[in-house]
């Protein structure tokens, strides 16, 4: 795998007291500030998930912030990050919430 250099691709899954509490707007806001593009949404047991797409260096930050701060009134037990992948290209233009 690439080391800082290249673009990644990550999917999130963030379990706690993430949902009500908007998880989902201050994760896209902190994605867009760190230039990421991708997706998160609600699920329906309780959980947010997601994936984040952009430089890795950027895509590390974003996970670190899904473990460890999220949203003001959140309570974060775990995240779970798979299918993590070098890509050539972004596969998304935005950050975006699915309802």
């Amino acid at each position: 795998m690439s080391g800082s250099g290249g673009l990644l691709s990550v999917d999130y899954e963030v379990s706690g007291r993430v949902q009500g509490v908007f998880f989902r707007k201050y994760t896209q806001g902190e994605a867009k500030r760190l230039g990421l593009v991708g997706w998160v949404q609600n699920t329906s047991h309780g959980t947010v998930q997601g994936q984040v797409q952009g430089p890795a260096e950027r895509v590390r930050e974003l996970q670190e912030w899904l473990r460890k701060t999220g949203s003001p009134q959140s309570r974060i037990s775990h995240a779970e990050f798979s299918n993590e992948k070098p890509i050539a290209a972004l596969e998304h233009t935005d950050f975006k919430i699915v309802k």
